[in-house]
């Protein structure tokens, strides 16, 4: 089924950046939680190798759908793959130190049906951070505000300890997109053509996902 058509037009100059965090045991997880870490159980027999993967779908790279946080919330076969892939906008907020709020999105052109990607101090940590830089409530009814179409961040949450999940629910009552785990140090702020490509999960509250941006692609 085609998606999307892509202009390609330009494609010897493209660059590609894996903006994915890697899976394997004792990787970092959510507050450093054991029954989160993925389990890889390798069975060999004679010539023939198999890898047994036990995983949470909120592991890593992952995407979020409506049912994580709204009892009743849509599953995850209802997000579109072509929501998933198109431009996006990556955003520099490294100098935030606690929640990214209304005031430190304004400064920035964000417009209706943006993708927009929150790059913070979290890239630069490889271990779990209990004070990790998140979404601050007025930050995600700002981005709804606005209309925008989905919000990656570079933490494996998007909120941190707000109690009752305000800014998960604020996106998701606006059936806003939310990727968590991405991992952003190499990424400049500016404009990429993203690809968001989860498992092809039905009934799930998530999804694992590899998330790739294009420089020179549109």
């Amino acid at each position: 089924m085609l998606l999307k058509k892509i202009n390609l037009g330009c494609a010897d100059k493209m660059k590609m950046y894996d903006v994915t965090g890697t899976i394997y045991e004792e990787m970092t997880v959510y507050k450093n939680k054991p029954e989160k870490q993925p389990k890889l159980n390798q069975v060999t027999t004679g010539y023939v190798t198999e890898t047994r993967l036990e995983l949470d779908v909120h592991t890593g790279t992952h995407i979020d759908a409506p049912l994580h946080m709204v009892v009743g919330g849509d599953t995850f076969e209802t997000i579109a793959m072509d929501d998933l892939v198109g431009q996006c906008k990556v955003f520099d907020l490294t100098q935030v130190d606690d929640g990214i709020s209304k005031k430190d999105l304004e400064k920035f052109e964000i417009q209706k049906d943006d993708f927009v990607f929150l790059k913070t101090k979290n890239s630069y940590e490889e271990t779990f951070n209990f004070d990790f830089i998140y979404l601050a409530q007025d930050g995600a009814e700002y981005l709804t505000q606005l209309g925008v179409r989905g919000v990656g961040i570079d933490t494996l949450g998007i909120e941190r300890s707000q109690e009752g999940h305000p800014t998960h629910k604020t996106l998701f009552a606006k059936k806003i997109i939310i990727i968590e785990g991405l991992r952003l140090k190499e990424i400049n702020q500016g404009e990429y053509f993203m690809v968001a490509a989860p498992l092809k999960l039905v009934g799930t509250d998530g999804s694992p996902a590899r998330v790739l941006l294009f420089e020179g692609l549109r």
